[in-house]
């Protein structure tokens, strides 16, 4: 009972704040997240009756919005700013918006006041087609200024967005979709990718090819292209050189290790004497038996097996335009080749199983040098994928 009780006052703790905070939206003139409250709650029982206050919530938020964006339009009309063309279409569209959202709930009953909501519904249609007739022509006309008396790539980006917003609201207006090409290719930066090696030792080829390969850096910068095979018919902004400074390979090593491990283990059994000299027996009669403890005693010879690689390089950017490095961050990276395998002499039994397992491995062929480049490579290529990732030529 007392749990119903509880349970009841948190439905209707939530109920109320709901309403609350519906209401303080509306007062404050956030009128669409008013609506947008009320509308939630209605979809799921308009018919509840601690629904009442929502639908006279609704009523009066839309009644509010509506005059208000419709005085705001007016006064934008007014202006006659062209740049006000997107606001007023936009306005339109909201409007049109919030009756379709309310549309499906209605009719809508207020109990007290016996009496359905009222909302008064307009048809926007022929004020959404003018205001996007219009405002798809200034776009236009925009967009094509800025493709004409483009200073620099930034204009010709600008005129790209003008364009995207053109197609996505008005699909098909003239050729849109060819000067959004034009504005596109003319907006990329192009970069290109070399590698340099001012070590003594060779770079794997695998290496070259992976660090080379763009596609895999996930890359998603829609104005920055990467070419590691320059085109003779490409104009390069940017260059992004990888330079190796260094590539240092440690000799091979098998080091070794002495461990002498003792243990007292289980031997057996002897009989249980007592201080006479008498064999000790239980109730049953049985003689009693104990373990027999011995020390045993192993030399353990542990051998590891090493190798290491480090590369030292520097990722440089450098704008073709002036010549100009724009930035340069030193690379690093290691790789470690580490195997551990053993034997012993004397009586195994000492050994822990941590150190008994070793015993079951044996020496390994050491890596090469070009397999050791390579691993160590691998961190490089991380490396250098958040380093293009951070740097913005934009």
């Amino acid at each position: 009972m007392k749990k119903l009780l509880l349970l009841t006052v948190l439905v209707l703790l939530t109920a109320c704040s709901g309403v609350k905070k519906t209401q303080e939206a509306l007062n404050t003139g956030n009128y669409p997240t008013a609506m947008s409250k009320a509308i939630a709650e209605l979809s799921e029982n308009k018919t509840k009756k601690g629904h009442q206050e929502y639908i006279i919530l609704l009523e009066k938020a839309f009644q509010k919005y509506a005059q208000r964006e419709n005085e705001r339009i007016a006064f934008l009309k007014k202006d006659g700013n062209p740049a006000n063309f997107e606001a007023i279409y936009n306005g339109y569209v909201q409007l049109k918006n919030w009756q379709e959202r309310i549309k499906p709930l209605l009719p809508l009953y207020i109990y007290d006041e016996n009496r359905e909501a009222y909302f008064t519904f307009n048809n926007y249609d022929n004020e959404i087609i003018e205001s996007k007739d219009e405002l798809s022509s200034y776009l236009y006309d925009n967009a094509n200024n800025l493709l004409k008396n483009a200073n620099d790539k930034y204009d010709y980006r600008k005129a790209y967005d003008e364009l995207s917003y053109l197609n996505r609201i008005n699909p098909g207006y003239g050729d849109t979709e060819l000067k959004m090409e034009e504005a596109y290719n003319k907006g990329l930066e192009f970069v290109q990718v070399d590698i340099n090696n001012d070590t003594e030792q060779i770079i794997p080829a695998r290496l070259e090819e992976e660090l080379l390969d763009f596609n895999t850096y996930g890359l998603d910068n829609f104005w920055t292209q990467y070419h590691t095979k320059p085109l003779e018919t490409i104009a390069y902004d940017y260059a992004m050189t990888v330079d190796f400074k260094e590539i240092n390979i440690s000799p091979e090593q098998i080091n070794e290790k002495q461990i002498i491990k003792e243990k007292q283990v289980k031997d057996g059994y002897e009989y249980l004497y007592d201080e006479e000299g008498n064999v000790v027996k239980d109730s049953l009669g049985n003689k009693i038996k104990v373990d027999r403890l011995v020390t045993v005693r192993c030399d353990f010879y542990q051998f590891t097996q090493f190798k290491s690689a480090q590369i030292g390089a520097k990722v440089s950017f450098t704008d073709l335009r002036n010549g100009q490095t724009i930035n340069s961050y030193p690379l690093a990276s290691e790789f470690v080749f580490e195997h551990i395998y053993a034997n012993y002499e004397g009586d195994r039994r000492a050994l822990d199983n941590d150190l008994a397992r070793l015993l079951k491995l044996g020496a390994v062929p050491f890596p090469t040098n070009e397999q050791m480049v390579y691993d160590a490579g691998e961190e490089l290529k991380a490396r250098l994928k958040e380093v293009v990732k951070r740097h913005s030529f934009n």
